[in-house]
């Protein structure tokens, strides 16, 4: 059985610590997460807050977006638990509770099917 793959880049993958062929629990949560991010704008919500914490008003200045969209893009993350919130001197100050979602992030920026 083979062990590697490789990416379009040429970069090869060790796919023995790849568990979802035989972990059908393991696949329903990354797909749990990956449902979380299929929105364009929680996807660059991800990106801001890779680049650190931030409060929904920068978020929505940065975006371009409406608070209360932004506020509610968020708490779809944050009940996934990908985004955590943090009051600072009355504001809630957002950031990522799982960094590695950024690498996730620049895969994607990057994938050739995109």
């Amino acid at each position: 059985m083979t062990t590697t793959g490789t990416e379009a880049s040429g970069t090869e993958i060790d796919l023995s610590t790849v568990t979802f062929v035989d972990d059908a629990e393991r696949a329903a949560g990354v797909a749990d997460v990956l449902k979380s991010l299929a929105h364009p704008l929680r996807i660059r919500i991800v990106a801001v807050l890779g680049q650190g914490p931030q409060h929904v008003n920068a978020l929505a200045e940065r975006l371009d977006a409406k608070q209360s969209i932004i506020s509610q893009q968020l708490r779809i993350l944050r009940m996934r638990k990908l985004v955590r919130r943090t009051p600072v001197n009355g504001f809630a100050i957002y950031e990522l509770a799982e960094p590695r979602l950024l690498t996730l992030i620049h895969c994607m920026e990057n994938c050739t099917v995109v």
